[in-house]
């Protein structure tokens, strides 16, 4: 599908426009910095708009010294030779611009909440649900990401019922973002006598970790409980009431935090947590007016679709919705190939969004 040239041309009018507003001297503080930001971003792409839209007359000036008889052999191969640079290169203009104009997700740039919980399996699904913590730990050493654990309740054998944390870095969100769904295991478990390959699952849920300022919070819509921390077995850990459940009475979401010794910080990392939520079903409420005449295969946010299976006794890790399986298993779980599969999730999702963009 061709690109509309009307689009084109309005990169070149609006990288025109801005060009002349940041070069005048009545524009304040705050107007030229947000505009400043947009040239950078505009100037990554006009080379390419500007080639695109030269295309049509470049083309036929070159095609008719071609045709033209009276030129001798060698400026007639010359045109030749650009003629087919000129033509490879508007196919990579094409596809450049295509990937500019599509739709810009607010929250690709925020830092991300990430959520790890064991599903069906028993112990064995705690144990798969620690495993793929410590994945992700792996992967936040190795790229230099900030990993903070806000609340982590374990299990025996030094599995893990749920875990949540906190990841800063940039452009967090926008790589994570594919990692929520269920994650299915498939292998022989330590306790297994006969040696039979067992199928559990953990969920994960990746959010945009949400500022004050992009969701706004009353006091009259909260209910704030306070009770003892607890640990395993259900026995008291703390002589006061530290530990905090936070309601959002509008949208019914409960968090609820007991890690921090203090009353103050339970609520406040209570806070964080919830902020992320409402951010997230916000998003995802538009999301879904959007897009109600389309399904994406690339789902960023769906608990309960099953999006890998991490295959021990074959050593392959499959993703479901891109149908890519690699034989890497033991290099994935270290973090090392994470990248090859979130940049082919990456093409999957411009794919679609491409086909979709008019």
């Amino acid at each position: 599908m061709s690109l509309p040239q009307h689009k084109v041309s309005e990169i070149i009018k609006k990288h025109s426009e801005i060009e002349k507003e940041l070069s005048s001297s009545n524009i304040d503080s705050k107007s030229f910095a947000q505009k400043s930001k947009e040239y950078s971003s505009l100037n990554e792409i006009i080379k390419y708009a500007l080639d695109y839209s030269n295309y049509e007359k470049n083309k036929k000036e070159l095609e008719k010294i071609i045709s033209d008889t009276e030129n001798d052999k060698d400026m007639i191969e010359l045109a030749t030779s650009e003629l087919e640079t000129l033509n490879k290169n508007h196919q990579s203009n094409e596809n450049k611009l295509k990937i500019f104009l599509l739709p810009k997700d607010e929250a690709d740039t925020k830092n991300a909440i990430l959520e790890i919980r064991a599903g069906t399996g028993g112990l064995e699904a705690s144990l798969f649900a620690s495993d793929l913590f410590k994945m992700y730990e792996k992967i936040c050493n190795k790229k230099k990401w900030d990993l903070e654990i806000i609340s982590i309740s374990k299990s025996d054998a030094d599995g893990l019922k749920e875990v949540i944390a906190s990841i800063k870095g940039k452009n967090i969100y926008s790589l994570l973002k594919y990692e929520s769904g269920v994650h299915r295991v498939q292998r022989v478990p330590d306790t297994e006598t006969q040696g039979r390959v067992h199928t559990s699952a953990a969920t994960v849920a990746v959010l945009p970790e949400a500022e004050e300022v992009d969701v706004k919070i009353e006091d009259k819509d909260l209910r704030v409980d306070v009770f003892r921390s607890s640990g395993p077995g259900g026995q008291s850990v703390n002589t006061t009431d530290s530990a905090v459940r936070v309601t959002h009475i509008p949208s019914g979401i409960v968090v609820s935090q007991q890690d921090e010794k203090s009353q103050i910080r339970n609520r406040e990392k209570a806070l964080k947590i919830l902020r992320s939520r409402l951010y997230e079903f916000e998003r995802k409420k538009i999301d879904d007016q959007r897009s109600q005449d389309r399904k994406s295969k690339i789902g960023t946010g769906d608990r309960s679709e099953r999006i890998r299976t991490y295959n021990f006794p074959q050593g392959r890790v499959t993703d479901h919705r891109i149908n890519l399986t690699l034989h890497k298993l033991e290099e994935f779980m270290q973090g090392e190939i994470f990248d090859e599969v979130i940049e082919n999730l990456n093409l999957q999702a411009q794919e679609e969004q491409l086909e979709n963009l008019q």
